[in-house]
């Protein structure tokens, strides 16, 4: 005789208001539960995991959800769920509603309280689902966006503080100019230039004259 190997699998729809998360969650591994599969609000609407759960369950498999309004979204999804768990005669444990279908745990529940589940479903999902769109909404709506960084500006002003410390240093004008990454050494004097620095070595020493001065000034010499 083969024996089956039994997989237990909590379901909680984890959204942001729901705060008996902690508490489902210990009960769910204190119970056996091999995998504890969460939701979010953003998953409320297409709920991809728990459409993955209902394709990985196997015969004699046993789920474990919070509470039936949870997981089920109306009396419609709750009618297809309960035939789908009976062909694959799967265990079906609903913490908060006190629900076994093996009628094993929560002896103390009557018939009265399943109906009554059945009966509240559609209210208590329809609350949910209210409530995850709501602080989707706001959590969308407090997104602060800030205004952007211009990088190339603080770039241009990093390559000017380094001419200027540079030349400042005592560091001739070829080395200022390649520790730059300027692509000419002209760059470099527009900086100094820009910045009112005085050239105070070699060659290139006094105030930094602008092209139309230094013409004139060699056209006066001839």
């Amino acid at each position: 005789m083969i024996t089956l190997i039994m997989a237990k699998i909590g379901y909680i729809m984890a959204t942001a208001h729901y705060e008996k998360l902690e508490a489902d969650r210990e009960w769910m591994q204190e119970y056996g539960c091999v995998k504890v599969i969460e939701e979010n609000d953003a998953d409320e609407k297409n709920r991809p995991p728990w459409k993955q759960l209902m394709v990985a369950l196997e015969r004699g498999d046993e789920l474990v959800i919070s509470k039936f309004s949870n997981a089920i979204r109306g009396a419609r999804e709750l009618a297809m769920f309960l035939e789908f768990c009976r062909v694959k005669v799967i265990r079906v444990i609903s913490i908060h509603d006190r629900i076994d279908s093996n009628n094993e745990l929560f002896p103390e529940t009557k018939p009265s309280d399943v109906l009554l589940m059945m009966g509240s479903l559609p209210d208590e999902a329809l609350v949910l689902r209210k409530s995850s769109e709501h602080v989707s909404k706001l959590q969308e709506r407090m997104i602060v966006q800030l205004p952007p960084v211009s990088t190339s500006k603080e770039r241009r002003m990093d390559r000017e503080k380094t001419v200027i410390n540079l030349y400042a240093a005592g560091h001739p004008i070829e080395e200022v100019w390649k520790a730059s990454g300027f692509r000419s050494r002209s760059s470099v004097f527009r900086i100094l230039n820009k910045h009112g620095i005085k050239l105070n070595r070699g060659k290139h020493s006094g105030p930094i004259k602008k092209k139309d001065e230094r013409k004139n000034a060699k056209d006066s010499n001839d």
